[in-house]
């Protein structure tokens, strides 16, 4: 007999969760805030409208399904099983953060208020979104495969530097070029990164690269802020990846690569070590 599928609801704490965790008290947390030109009022909003959403979303979830739950901060010792439904109640960002978590499990998201980019459908359509799970847009990834075995992946773009923001130094090969910089580190994005980090970088610089679709298994890198000495150059500072993939050599004692802002869980590498970026072999299933 086979297993009911289990939806799991994934949230991250409150700001106001975090305010009065940080100051004890809901009293200090106002005080905080109005030190800094803001309302109690539009923070308890915000956590009103989030815990509606998700208490909306459970009610919708079928009776004689399974059910979990976990925090943002617990994700990396949440185990997700094939036959997960993937309900993130949240902002955009919270997509990202769960994706490479994920194994082609079908990802719903909720919007607590104004909808998003990933997060577009409101709460009391749980019911029929969790049932509907063939309708899905595939979503691209970035992967970095270390020498060493270890793999990262991101839904919007893998940064790799120094964790001092200090200069980071390496070695870069792309297609038949190579090239040893010295920089502020490297970003790598997807077609749904393109609206953020790596978005940004391009618009600054006036790239006349294209900037990938979200399904498109094709993926950008650029060098920030490269700068020239007798030993390093800036010829090479951005691209894609489709067939060929980027590969950087380590020459700082350390570097390290986080994807989709989460520092927190980040690859180390050292010294000789190299990595290698290119378009993941999965894709993150978003449901329509």
């Amino acid at each position: 007999m086979s297993l009911a599928p289990r939806v799991v609801l994934v949230h991250r704490r409150t700001e106001l969760d975090e305010l009065v965790a940080r100051h004890g008290t809901r009293g200090q947390a106002e005080f905080f805030l109005r030190t800094r030109g803001r309302d109690l009022a539009e923070v308890t909003a915000a956590d009103a409208a989030v815990r509606a959403a998700l208490a909306a979303a459970s009610a919708a979830i079928p009776l004689d399904w399974r059910r979990g739950e976990v925090e943002r901060a617990d994700l990396d010792r949440f185990l997700f099983t094939p036959e997960d439904v993937v309900v993130v109640v949240g902002q955009d960002g919270l997509v990202a953060n769960v994706a490479k978590y994920l194994d082609g499990q079908p990802v719903v998201g909720i919007a607590p208020g104004e909808p998003g980019v990933l997060v577009r459908h409101p709460a009391h359509a749980v019911a029929d979104l969790v049932r509907s799970t063939g309708a899905v847009e595939h979503r691209t990834m970035a992967e970095l495969t270390a020498d060493d075995g270890q793999r990262l992946l991101a839904l919007n773009e893998i940064y790799l530097g120094h964790a001092g923001h200090q200069t980071a130094r390496y070695r870069l090969r792309a297609g038949g070029t190579a090239e040893r910089q010295a920089s502020s580190g490297l970003l790598v994005g997807t077609g749904t990164g393109a609206t953020g980090w790596c978005g940004s970088v391009w618009r600054e610089r006036r790239s006349a690269l294209r900037l990938p679709a979200p399904g498109e298994a094709r993926l950008v890198w650029f060098v920030r802020e490269a700068w020239p000495s007798p030993t390093t150059g800036t010829g090479c500072t951005e691209g894609e990846l489709t067939a060929s993939p980027l590969t950087v050599e380590v020459e700082s004692d350390r570097l390290v690569a986080f994807g989709d802002g989460l520092e927190s869980d980040s690859v180390a590498l050292t010294r000789g070590q190299t990595a290698t970026f290119a378009p993941a072999a999965k894709t993150v299933r978003l449901v329509r």
